[in-house]
């Protein structure tokens, strides 16, 4: 069937299966396919009194017979491929103009009998899978033939029964049934993940159509500021593009490197107060590369990770093979005590992110970064959900950490702040910045170290010059206003409040990301599917394996498009989802002892931004001279009385 999800569902005043199946199961009958090509969801449709004529009348048109249709339900059914009748055989036929006595081997006959024997071999292979898969195979060692089975070997237990899976008479590997297999795995647990086609619009954002063309809001976007629609940057791009052309040429070494790219990389490091950048194509392979290379030069290297990291740090690490030992999230005393446990001498590399970007939890900069001192190891930052967002310069929660801190005079008398103590940096292009692309920086050496070194960059196509302008024009408009990341804190501040006033269970934090916890994978996602074909809302659910099993969650990222008015739909969206699939209350997870932070009394919620960082006091104090009164709090959710939009509007127009 060629509908879409939203296609289909408003039918369901008038149909009784579709008005009692959910989103969900309906999304997973047209996914999962029989070996014949067809959908379950169609396989049902068959069976309507309303549908079915229809389809046969449809099947009758393309040159199928009732009786060859009726034939296809019933292979369907069976599953497995049989020889059709002689009267389907003669009807193809004689459609197809083959007539009796021609000689040879009719092709609809040979691939009839090709079905069957392939029918047979897996019935046959069917019933003997088990019995193999129990039998001592060359692979194993005489202690597992003795019985003496070992975890490991059990681990290895799945790819041996998927190795198993031959066809006898040809024993070629069955590739197509081993990605069925693992496809079924991720339907059966609820893991599987569907893309939803949304088409976010430059000039009504945050609004986005779907495949439909229906238009809907996007609530849970990464373009944390709408950079990726700002007029400067797309002003920028289009000019550079219209000169330029489309693509960079080549890797950075073969016609790729450009001054677009040297400037590029000099504003990164401006942004981090380092001495030298170095462009990525994303910062999952900025991660990666950078990580991998230093693992596997610093000798004898050990790694110290936060529990929580990205995968992209993650894989980095484990591509180094260097060591690695992995410390409780956020927590310094266990990270103290295994620094305590390495060698001073040993070259260690603590690497951590500042935002974490599925629980909007803060790590401890600078509690980690004295540890590092003290221990002689460096330590590695990933400000992917914090550059733009956080900072008088958009710098990162490092920068706002000293937020008032005058760097000139600091480095005159040798002091240094947090960001000047952190060695290295990563970040994205992708996120606030509204481009693509992401970036490292730190000493000279070390990125040129990284520069030469690294497969991830010498190997890969550089960024195309209209993005790499754009993300300089981005970094350099945000360096110079407040205004963007200020009202996308109020905003957040506002739908935080308004969720926890109708107890509505929200993963404490003290960052821009508002985590609602749901708590099942199943539930996440009929959660997301309601509030997009129900109330013309997107927040894609977030399941394992971004998150643990059990904690699933919708993740809501506010901007500063998102005013009181779409705030006020987003909360009565959710307030009737919560009611309607009976999902878990803060007081619900409470009882039970909490999970995620929530319910939990002791959880980190202060904000990164003060009062007077997001000038509420100022916006009190106006607010009063213009005879209204306000308290800073009742200020935080009214943002029309920021106090200094139209002095900065000004700046930047």
């Amino acid at each position: 069937m060629a509908l879409s999800l939203n296609s289909i569902t408003a039918f369901r005043s008038s149909c009784p299966y579709l008005s009692k199946t959910s989103n969900s199961q309906l999304r997973s009958m047209s996914t999962k396919v029989s070996m014949q090509g067809i959908s379950r969801l169609r396989s049902k449709a068959e069976t309507c009194p309303v549908l079915g004529p229809v389809m046969a009348t449809r099947a009758s048109q393309l040159g199928l017979t009732n009786g060859s249709y009726a034939g296809a339900q019933q292979q369907q059914a069976r599953g497995y491929a049989e020889q059709v009748d002689r009267r389907t055989i003669d009807e193809i036929h004689r459609k197809e103009g083959v007539k009796p006595g021609q000689g040879g081997t009719c092709p609809h006959a040979a691939a009839g009998i090709a079905a069957a024997k392939r029918a047979a071999e897996m019935a046959r292979q069917a019933q003997s899978q088990q019995a193999q898969a129990q039998q001592t195979t060359s692979f194993e060692s005489p202690a597992t033939r003795d019985n003496a089975t070992t975890a490991k070997d059990a681990a290895v237990a799945p790819s041996m029964a998927a190795a198993l899976r031959m066809n006898p008479s040809n024993p070629l590997f069955d590739y197509n049934g081993f990605y069925a297999e693992e496809l079924d795995k991720k339907h059966k647990d609820k893991s599987y993940r569907y893309f939803n086609n949304i088409n976010r619009l430059a000039e009504k954002f945050p609004v986005a159509h779907t495949g439909s063309e229906e238009e809907v809001t996007v609530w849970c976007s990464n373009d944390y500021l709408g950079m990726g629609r700002n007029p400067v940057v797309l002003d920028t791009m289009h000019k550079t593009l219209n000169k330029y052309g489309a693509g960079a040429g080549g890797t950075r070494n073969i016609a790729g490197n450009s001054a677009l790219h040297l400037a590029l990389e000099d504003e990164v490091a401006d942004l981090h107060r380092k001495d030298a950048g170095l462009v990525f194509t994303s910062c999952y392979v900025a991660n990666d590369a950078t990580l991998a290379t230093l693992g596997s030069k610093l000798p004898n290297c050990v790694y110290l990770s936060d529990s929580s990291n990205h995968a992209s740090m993650i894989e980095g690490i484990k591509h180094s093979r260097a060591q690695k030992i992995i410390f409780k999230h956020n927590d310094v005393v266990d990270l103290e005590a295994k620094l305590a446990a390495l060698p001073l001498s040993q070259p260690k590399i603590i690497a951590f992110e500042s935002v974490y970007s599925m629980c909007g939890s803060v790590s401890p900069i600078e509690k980690i970064v004295e540890l590092a001192e003290k221990y002689g190891a460096i330590t590695f930052l990933d400000e992917v959900h914090a550059v733009g967002m956080y900072g008088p310069r958009g710098g990162g929660v490092a920068e706002h950490l000293d937020f008032d801190w005058d760097y000139e005079t600091a480095r005159k008398e040798g002091r240094k702040s947090i960001m000047d103590r952190v060695d290295m940096f990563t970040g994205t292009l992708g996120k606030a910045y509204g481009v693509v692309g992401g970036y490292v920086a730190g000493s000279a050496d070390l990125i040129d170290m990284v520069r030469s070194y690294a497969p991830g960059f010498i190997f890969t196509t550089s960024l195309p010059p209209a993005v790499t302008a754009g993300a300089r024009a981005a970094i350099a408009y945000q360096k110079n206003t407040l205004v963007d990341r200020r009202l996308q804190q109020l905003n957040t501040i506002a739908v935080k409040q308004a969720l926890a006033d109708l107890d509505i269970p929200v993963v404490p934090g003290p960052s821009h990301i508002i985590p609602a916890l749901v708590g099942d994978a199943h539930l996440a996602k009929e959660a997301s599917d309601k509030l997009l074909v129900d109330h013309k809302i997107y927040v894609q659910s977030i399941n394992f394996p971004t998150v643990a099993r059990g904690s699933e969650r919708l993740r809501i990222t506010p901007t500063p498009g998102h005013d009181a008015a779409l705030q006020g739909k987003l909360v009565s969206a959710l307030e009737d989802v919560w009611t309607t699939l009976g999902l878990k209350r803060t007081a619900d997870w409470a009882a039970l002892g909490g999970n995620a932070g929530v319910g939990v009394a002791e959880a980190q919620t202060e904000r990164i931004w003060s009062d007077t960082q997001l000038g509420l006091k100022e916006n009190a104090a106006a607010a009063a001279a213009a005879g209204v009164k306000v308290t800073a709090g009742e200020a935080a959710l009214h943002p029309e009385y920021f106090s200094g939009n139209a002095n900065v509007a000004g700046v930047q127009a």
